[in-house]
C-alpha cells in the first residue's frame, strides 16, 4: 500500500475517537500492551516526558520539545490530533515521520493489528514509540490522547509527568466532576517519578496530592512555585500558565537527570516554538486589516481564556466562523461567547460536526446570531468578504473548523 491507501486503512479499518467519538474510546490497556510486547516494547528504551491535561497539553508539549531542541538534544514529539497530516503527530526535532515509515510499520504489523483489532490510537502510539526507539532519540515528549490512567501513551514510565489543569471536557468518558476527571489525569502519575501540576482548583489538588502521596512522587505546583515567565512565540493569554508549566518540569529534569538545559536555551527555544516545531492553530494570526486569528479552544475552559483574549482586541466589528463537535454541552459553551457579533455558523467535516441548523437554533437561544453555510471554507469566505479593514475575525469552536482552514 502508498502512503494514502495505508492511511484509508488505518481511518477506515479502524474506529477513531477523533471522527467517531464514544465507539472508539476503549477503557483498556490490553491492547496497547499487546501490541508493545509484540514490538519488542520499545517504550522501555525510551526517556520520556509524559503530558496530559484539558488544556494546554499540546502547547505545552510542544514548548518542551522546543527547549529541548536548542538544548541540542534529539527530540522526539507525538502529539494528536492532527491538523493537516497524520504525520503531524509523530515528530523527531520539529520533522515529521517519513511516510515510508509509516507504510512500512503497518505493512509489517498488519496482521496483528487487524488479528487483536487495534484502534487507530493503539497502533499510532506502537508507531511512534517504534520510530523512536529506532531513531535512538535522546529525550521524547509524549502529550496523553484523552485522560490518562487508561490512555494508550500511559504504559511508559517517564522522567517527569506533568498535568496542566483540569476542566470539564469529554465527560462522557472521564467523569462528570472535576475531581473524577483529575483522578484519571492523575493515573500517569508513577512510583517514585516527579509530577509537575501547571494548575489547579480546590477540588483537583487533593486528588493529585492523594495519588502523588501513594505513589511516593514528589510534586510541585508550578503555579506557586514559578514567577519569572520568559516571552515567547505562542501568543495568548493562556499560554503564561503553559510557560510556568514548562519552566517547572525543565528545572525538575535538571534536578533529577543528567540533562543539562542553559537560559539561554529556554529563551530561544520559547521564541522558536513553532519554528522548531510547527505547531499551528493556538491563537495563530492568518491575516491583517482585518485581522483573523485562528483558535483551537474547543471546550468551556479553554474558550473563556481565548474569548476574554479577544474583548482584548480592538475593532470596528467583530466576526466569528464557529463550529462545533456534537459532544459538546452547548449550555455551557455558548454563554461563553460574545452578543452583538456577526456569526457564520458551519459544520467540521465528519461524522462528529454538529449540524449547523442545531448550532445557529440553540446560539440564538443564548442571543448569539447568525447566518448558517454549508462548509467551514465557504463561512470563512464570506466573513472575509463582508469584514472590512477596521474588523477582526475569529476562527475556532473546534480543532476541525482550524484544520480546514489552515
Amino acid at each position: 500500500m502508498n502512503y494514502q491507501e495505508t492511511l484509508d486503512w488505518m481511518f477506515s479499518k479502524l474506529p477513531m475517537y477523533q471522527t467517531q467519538g464514544a465507539s472508539a474510546y476503549k477503557k483498556d490497556l490490553t491492547n496497547t500492551i499487546l501490541l508493545a510486547n509484540h514490538l519488542g516494547n520499545p517504550e522501555k528504551d525510551l526517556k520520556c516526558i509524559h503530558v496530559a491535561g484539558t488544556n494546554g497539553k499540546g502547547s505545552t508539549s510542544h514548548m518542551l520539545a522546543s527547549v529541548l531542541q536548542e538544548a541540542g538534544f534529539k527530540v522526539g514529539l507525538y502529539t494528536s490530533p492532527h491538523l493537516k497530516d497524520y504525520r503531524e503527530r509523530i515528530k523527531i526535532n520539529g520533522k515529521e515521520i517519513s511516510k515510508q515509515f509509516v507504510c512500512d510499520f503497518i505493512e509489517e504489523n498488519k496482521g496483528f493489528l487487524e488479528q487483536n483489532s487495534l484502534s487507530f490510537f493503539e497502533m499510532s502510539v506502537g508507531l511512534a514509540f517504534q520510530y523512536f526507539k529506532e531513531s535512538k532519540t535522546d529525550i521524547n515528549i509524549i502529550e496523553v490522547g484523552m485522560g490518562g490512567r487508561l490512555d494508550s501513551t500511559n504504559i511508559i514510565t517517564p522522567l517527569v509527568s506533568v498535568i496542566t489543569n483540569i476542566g470539564l471536557d469529554h465527560t462522557q468518558f472521564l467523569g462528570n466532576t472535576l475531581e473524577a476527571i483529575a483522578f484519571e489525569k492523575a493515573g500517569i502519575i508513577k512510583s517514585n517519578v516527579p509530577v509537575v501540576i501547571g494548575e489547579y482548583t480546590s477540588e483537583t489538588k487533593p486528588v493529585f496530592q492523594s495519588k502523588a502521596d501513594e505513589m511516593q512522587s514528589d510534586i510541585y505546583f508550578a503555579s506557586e512555585l514559578i514567577s519569572e515567565v520568559y516571552s515567547s512565540d505562542l501568543i495568548g493569554d493562556y499560554q503564561e500558565h503553559n510557560k510556568k508549566t514548562v519552566l517547572q518540569t525543565l528545572k525538575v529534569l535538571q534536578e533529577t537527570t543528567s540533562f543539562q538545559i542553559s537560559e539561554e536555551n529556554v529563551k530561544q527555544g520559547l521564541q522558536k516554538v513553532v519554528i522548531n516545531t510547527g505547531l499551528q492553530g493556538r491563537w495563530q494570526q492568518l491575516g491583517a486589516n482585518p485581522k483573523i486569528i485562528c483558535d483551537t479552544a474547543h471546550n468551556e475552559h479553554g474558550l473563556k481564556i481565548a474569548i476574554n483574549q479577544l474583548k482584548k482586541e480592538k475593532f470596528a466589528q467583530l466576526h466569528i466562523v464557529l463550529g462545533m463537535v456534537n459532544d459538546k454541552n452547548l449550555n455551557d459553551i455558548l454563554p461563553i461567547f460574545p452578543k452583538n457579533v456577526k456569526y457564520y455558523f458551519c459544520k467540521p467535516i465528519g461524522s462528529r460536526g454538529l449540524e449547523t441548523l442545531v448550532l445557529q437554533k440553540k446560539a440564538s437561544e443564548f442571543g448569539l446570531k447568525g447566518k448558517i453555510y454549508n462548509s467551514v471554507s465557504e463561512a470563512y469566505d464570506e466573513a472575509r468578504q463582508k469584514a472590512t479593514s477596521e474588523d477582526f475575525i475569529y476562527v475556532g469552536g473546534s480543532t476541525f473548523v482550524v484544520a480546514e482552514i489552515l
